[in-house]
């Protein structure tokens, strides 16, 4: 069994691992960079261990410094929570090899879904319905358009090892192709060092529905509903749901299995997400696939009452998950919504500074995820993201009325938030009945 967790990030996720290590009674390891020394995580781990300056290179993207704190504070896991070196398989490779238990997926799993055009090529002939596209790599703007031609506009470039919304550029019309392509090709070199790009059909207006799936080291894997992640901006998502309001039954159960042809098609061990569109006709393709927690694993513990950080070290442990597919019901309803330091008036400008004051909301069906608290000053180098509010109901209406009265509650004096923003999606007509997709928010809020 896992006895002392390093925990390699930082914020909320951080938090969120320490407090389910605690339940667990293994020790916790928080590592910091010097802008984070009075960080919560930090105040809350066993111990605590500087690995570099402000810079996320310097600090919770440098591995040997990371692997070194590990080896020092004799801790036998390392945890890498969202972002960062989450979906890295070269340090997931590296803690094997330092006899250290990386709590994901195995390093294969990692590599071989970390490149978007090679999981296509592996969910098509795992029998998963993919979108419409070119099944390999890009090799130059020329290329790029004899393909785009074949597929049919609209198109969307994307890059091979993107993520969270970089690299990605749609695109109607012939003539603008050659410099798209070349946009996307030169922001994923400088994100994602790597310019490797490939070309899919653009499924119009489409519903952002991603099932969260959980496997363990005997082959075992289930699926834990779905998310809805539609209201979102700049590919960027915003508010989060569970369940979907547009599945239905006979849908959720097709697609929850189809999610676990594809985690057990690259022998899957950890939790992980099945991202799909789903579009206006009811048909759904793969996306891609997340091998690590999400930011909005919250709602489906919410639904399920399954905690998924805990089941994620257990499996890590080399237990078997403890419950079968049929244990698995969902009940009610959950939203989240994440709560930014960013000022949605200015082009969404992130908003560090100091927090003088901060109240959080409360009552039955409340949980607020976050790493903030009175007389913090949120550091500029990194996400804006501060917390998480996330509300339970019994049904999707009840749930709707208890984030707003909760958003009410949610009081951050001394930054900029989008609070305001989030009260503006859940009274918008089309959120309310569930109209929406993943033009929503750029279409009749922000048209920006």
């Amino acid at each position: 069994m896992i006895k002392k967790v390093l925990i390699a990030n930082r914020g909320e996720i951080a938090v969120r691992v320490i407090r389910a290590c605690r339940e667990m009674d293994i020790a916790t390891v928080a590592v910091y960079s010097e802008a984070d020394k009075d960080a919560l995580h930090v105040k809350l781990a066993d111990e605590a261990v500087c690995i570099g300056p402000a810079t996320s290179r310097d600090s919770y993207l440098n591995i040997q410094n990371i692997l070194s704190a590990c080896i020092l504070t004799e801790a036998d896991a390392i945890h890498p929570g969202f972002g960062f070196l989450s979906e890295n398989s070269r340090f997931a490779k590296m803690c094997e090899e330092c006899n250290i238990k990386f709590i994901g997926p195995n390093y294969k799993a990692i590599d071989l879904m970390g490149n978007k055009a090679r999981a296509r090529e592996i969910m098509r002939e795992a029998g998963v319905p993919i979108v419409p596209g070119y099944e390999g790599a890009i090799r130059d703007e020329e290329h790029a358009l004899e393909i785009a031609k074949e597929i049919g506009f609209p198109v969307m470039v994307k890059a091979a090892s993107g993520g969270g919304g970089k690299g990605i550029k749609i695109v109607y019309k012939e003539e603008d192709l050659a410099s798209s392509y070349n946009t996307a090709k030169a922001e994923s070199k400088a994100n994602f060092g790597d310019d490797t790009m490939y070309i899919e059909k653009y499924i119009e207006k489409p519903k952002h529905i991603e099932i969260q799936i959980l496997g363990d080291d005997y082959g075992n894997v289930v699926h834990l509903g779905e998310r809805d992640c539609s209201v979102q901006r700049k590919n960027q998502k915003v508010i989060e749901e569970a369940p979907s309001t547009v599945l239905s039954e006979e849908t959720r159960q097709i697609m929850g299995e189809i999610a676990k042809k594809a985690a057990k098609a690259v022998n899957y061990n950890s939790v992980g997400t099945i991202e799909f569109l789903y579009d206006i006709n009811g048909n759904f393709y793969f996306m891609e696939m997340n091998t690590r927690i999400q930011v909005e694993h919250p709602i489906t513990e919410m639904v399920t009452g399954i905690d998924l950080v805990k089941e994620q070290i257990n499996v890590a442990s080399g237990m078997a998950i403890s419950f079968a597919q049929e244990d698995i019901s969902i009940k009610g309803h959950s939203i989240e919504c994440r709560i930014n330091a960013e000022d949605p008036n200015e082009n969404f400008r992130p908003c560090p500074g100091l927090i003088e004051e901060v109240n959080f909301p409360g009552g039955l069906g409340v949980r607020v995820d976050t790493a903030i608290y009175g007389g913090y000053k949120i550091p500029q180098f990194y996400d804006s993201m501060i917390g998480k509010l996330i509300v339970y109901g019994r049904n999707r209406d009840e749930a709707i009325r208890r984030m707003k009265r909760a958003l009410a509650e949610f009081i951050v004096v001394g930054v900029v938030t989008n609070v305001d923003l989030h009260f503006s999606i859940l009274n918008h007509e089309d959120f309310v009945n569930g109209s929406y997709n993943t033009l929503f928010l750029t279409d009749k809020l922000v048209n920006k």
